[in-house]
């Protein structure tokens, strides 16, 4: 017996979410590994190539059978192509420059101290607010990543890495409250293929770099640099972009704290950094932040002879 079409909704972003969790950790230990052999520019770029050439087939396919996706003009086109240079583009340089300095562990628990920011940009910018439940949760989960940051192994104190993983988090902060402002007024599938397109065109001043380094680069690199940009990149991010446009850029965003203990343990298992054992502690204590933050809070019904108040509805 199928389930009822309200419960399927329901799931699909819950599934997207998961989805664009599991594929953003492989992404940390994918280039903890390409990084050897192509520098942070050249790695940028040449997954963004592959992204947005993936994107592309999707967007044909999608208006073969639907038509569209309309494209916006103006500012919004250009707010688009501002939020595509930095997601993509920065975001990509300064992440792949980190795990030069540091491990994928410590990269991605760096990098999901985001989660902080976009709360509180979404409930100042958004006005999402800050209900207690969802404080309560990040409080629980980013006592987990400040355990797993001071027990994972080769975790370092390389400050110019540190720097650049902070750097991605900010990037990673304002360009996911960005986007849910973007989502708005746009789909997510437009969204995320101009803003793909737009972060390619930014990182175009390394094509020679990665021209060069490709000639010389071995299959396993560039047989990783297509996965990044196929999976973490054109798939990771559309499912995110569905997820975002079905839910609060706060929620969402503390469900990313569950990538550093899978990145924790992807990386014992494809690269032999061994997690100690109170890092896997700290990666339970952020799975149950993730469920406190995320859990939907339960409305009470109202009682005999009460009013129904009615609030309007974005349109």
């Amino acid at each position: 017996m199928s389930p009822p079409p309200s419960v399927s909704r329901s799931l699909l972003p819950l599934a997207a979410a998961a989805t664009t969790v599991v594929l953003w950790a492989s992404a940390f230990v994918g280039i903890r590994a390409v990084g050897h052999d192509l520098s942070p520019g050249a790695l940028a770029l040449g997954r963004m190539l592959v992204g947005s050439l993936t994107l592309t087939a999707i967007v044909l396919v999608v208006r073969s059978h639907r038509g569209g996706p309309r494209l916006p003009d103006g500012r919004l086109l250009g707010a688009v192509a501002l939020w595509g240079a930095a997601w993509f583009g920065l975001y990509n340089l300064a992440l792949n420059a980190a795990e030069r300095h540091l491990d994928a562990g410590t990269t991605a628990l760096l990098v999901n101290v985001a989660p902080v920011v976009v709360a509180v940009l979404a409930g100042l910018l958004l006005g999402e607010g800050f209900p207690g439940r969802l404080l309560a949760g990040m409080a629980i989960a980013f006592a987990g990543v400040v355990l797993i940051a001071t027990t994972t192994s080769a975790g370092g104190t390389d400050l110019s890495g540190v720097l650049l993983g902070l750097l991605a988090a900010l990037l990673y902060a304002g360009a996911a409250v960005a986007q849910k402002r973007l989502l708005v007024r746009i789909d997510a599938l437009t969204v995320t293929w101009l803003g793909a397109v737009a972060g390619t065109v930014a990182l175009l001043p390394y094509l020679p770099t990665l021209v060069a380094e490709l000639a010389s680069a071995p299959a396993s690199a560039v047989a990783g640099t297509a996965y990044l940009g196929v999976f973490p990149t054109a798939i990771a991010f559309l499912t995110w972009g569905y997820a975002l446009s079905r839910t609060t850029a706060g929620r969402l965003a503390a469900a990313t704290y569950a990538v550093p203990p899978i990145v924790v343990l992807l990386s014992w298992a494809l690269l032999g950094e061994v997690p100690a054992p109170l890092a896997l502690a700290g990666g339970v204590l952020c799975l149950a932040g993730v469920v406190v933050a995320t859990r939907p809070r339960r409305v009470p019904a109202p009682g005999p002879g009460s009013v129904e108040r009615r609030t309007p509805t974005a349109r």
